[in-house]
């Protein structure tokens, strides 16, 4: 069982980990800038920086959702080097973000388009999953009145 979904959990801890580096660099922004909790206006800098950690952390569930399920229905191999890539797009983003607002934009984009793939994979290792009929009695209980009339 774990050398079947090892992988993925490799890339969540690895996810976990960027996130509380992107945390931390709030924090170290924080301390420079003067800006104290919960204000989150300041220094142009600074602001870049809580922008770019919100950012990342908003779309961190649906990565990692995308994740679990596109690496256990359809492959776990294929799915982690795509994450891997994903996180490292997210890191490129926070770092051209918190430089500038238009260092984000090429990150930003390449990180959209493995969120997409992800979720094509994610579809299409459920589909493949339901389609199946023996993977499921539902599809089965479907496919019954079709073989009695012989179209199945």
């Amino acid at each position: 069982m774990r050398d079947q979904i090892d992988l993925l959990a490799t890339v969540t801890v690895l996810g976990v980990l960027e996130q509380a580096y992107f945390a931390m660099q709030v924090i170290y922004a924080r301390r420079k800038y003067k800006v104290s909790p919960p204000e989150t206006t300041g220094h142009p800098e600074f602001e870049r920086t809580f922008r770019a950690q919100a950012n990342c952390s908003e779309y961190f569930p649906i990565f990692i959702s995308l994740l679990w399920v596109a690496g256990i229905f359809f492959h776990q191999g294929v799915t982690a080097v795509c994450g891997l890539l994903y996180l490292y797009t997210r890191l490129r983003y926070f770092q051209g973000y918190a430089g500038a607002a238009q260092g984000r934009l090429g990150p930003l984009y390449a990180s959209a388009w493995l969120l997409w793939g992800l979720l094509g994979l994610a579809l299409a290792g459920l589909l493949a999953h339901f389609l199946r009929p023996r993977s499921s009695t539902w599809m089965a209980a479907l496919v019954w009145p079709l073989q009695l009339h012989g179209a199945w």
